[in-house]
């Protein structure tokens, strides 16, 4: 897959979840000068996803949801992930 890593992020959470609302934030400036951080950055992010595989779900298992998708990321150039996951209709 090509591209940067926020685009893919965001494409395997889009086939994966089929996401109603998926936003994804390279937040990698802000971590500059932390631990994992890379000068090109693409290391820090955060989802915010709202998907109907979500509902009856806990926090951890959205969570799980949202890793298992990612799993080749994180267990690459991905340092840090901040997750807001939430069914259709909650706040």
């Amino acid at each position: 897959m090509a591209g940067s890593l926020r685009q893919i992020i965001h494409d395997k959470l889009l086939a994966a979840l089929k996401p109603t609302q998926l936003l994804v934030i390279d937040e990698s400036a802000a971590h500059a000068g932390h631990a994992g951080a890379r000068p090109g950055g693409e290391t820090h992010f955060r989802v915010i996803v709202e998907a109907p595989a979500f509902a009856g779900q806990g926090r951890v298992a959205r969570q799980r949801l949202v890793h298992a998708a990612l799993a080749n990321e994180l267990a690459g150039g991905v340092h840090a992930l901040a997750i807001s996951a939430r069914a259709p209709g909650e706040t």
